[in-house]
């Protein structure tokens, strides 16, 4: 397969097994060039790709932002927290703005789930959602697969628990598509509070001692507490969160085997998991982020090479 089988990346759940496939070979040349001395390609100089962050972000945009300028891609950065939409400007009109300057791609951040499905349906331009509210962040599970790919060999047949805030996380759901496409056994773990009721449906098992999560497990992701998107307190106390739920290096080192450890950042260091932890060979956060660029210049490179000219 040499094309994606979308024109948008909205969510993992619209893809399918050989758009992965394709994403992460084509990662792999980019990581390549990522690591020359020089590390631009031509690919996208005829393109013109808009930022929107209507959500604060500093690692996703910095790391699309530089995706695009590898590729060569004409980049605009559009945050929304000093825009027109303060002024009661409506999505539409915003982005129709934008794409009246001859944008081909909108990279977007939003907090309303299915902002970027909706987008699509109304604008000409490939959308790439960046994140939509606590639905789907399609990037990050793939550069999660990509990373777990890349240090264990493959996805498939591997153990993987998410372990935090389930209930508030794009990232857990992103990652459970991806890695259930891939044919990952998933479990999840966390706070009975944190957890979806619906969770079962996604074919995922749950498991609330974190002890016998990691026993099982070849990989554990470790999501943060999305404080901001509580409005109410889903435990006791953020010490009570850490000592049922953290991973500190005693337990890692209690375990009969070697665990890989993620994290998706921002790190809540010593909340879900203490600093020896982060900063153990364990551990692959710094890679996940290299191969962040990666993964996002293969898959605007890709969307790009669909746009009709």
């Amino acid at each position: 397969m040499s094309e994606l089988s979308v024109n948008h990346l909205l969510g993992i759940k619209y893809l399918n097994k050989d758009d992965i496939k394709l994403i992460f070979e084509t990662a792999d040349h980019f990581k390549e060039v990522i690591n020359r001395p020089i590390k631009k390609v031509p690919s996208l100089r005829d393109i013109t790709i808009a930022n929107l962050f209507f959500e604060n972000s500093t690692r996703t945009r910095l790391s699309f932002e530089l995706a695009e300028k590898r590729l060569s891609a004409d980049v605009i950065n559009f945050s929304a927290a000093s825009s027109s939409v303060k002024k009661g400007e409506t999505l539409i009109d915003t982005v129709n703005n934008i794409l009246s300057m001859k944008v081909d791609m909108v990279v977007m951040r939003h907090p309303n789930p299915g902002a970027g499905v909706f987008l699509s349906k109304h604008v000409g331009a490939s959308i790439v959602n960046a994140g939509d509210g606590a639905h789907e962040h399609p990037t990050q599970a793939l550069l999660d697969s990509y990373s777990i790919r890349e240090r264990l060999g493959g996805v498939g047949g591997k153990k993987i628990v998410i372990v935090g805030d389930i209930l508030h996380s794009r990232v857990a759901l992103s990652n459970i598509f991806a890695l259930k496409l891939q044919g990952a056994e998933v479990k999840v773990c966390g706070p009975k509070t944190l957890i979806p009721k619906y969770i079962d449906r996604l074919g995922v098992g749950v498991e609330t001692n974190l002890k016998k999560a990691l026993e099982w497990c070849d990989v554990a992701n470790m999501l943060r507490v999305q404080n901001e998107r509580m409005e109410i307190s889903y435990f006791p106390s953020t010490r009570e969160y850490t000592q049922q739920f953290g991973v500190n290096k005693k337990v890692l080192d209690s375990l009969n085997k070697d665990i890989v450890i993620m994290h998706p950042g921002p790190i809540n260091r010593g909340v879900e998991i203490t600093s020896d932890v982060a900063d153990s060979n364990q551990a692959i956060i710094l890679d996940q982020v290299q191969n962040g660029v990666a993964v996002r210049m293969a898959v605007i490179y890709l969307l790009a090479s669909k746009i009709k000219r």
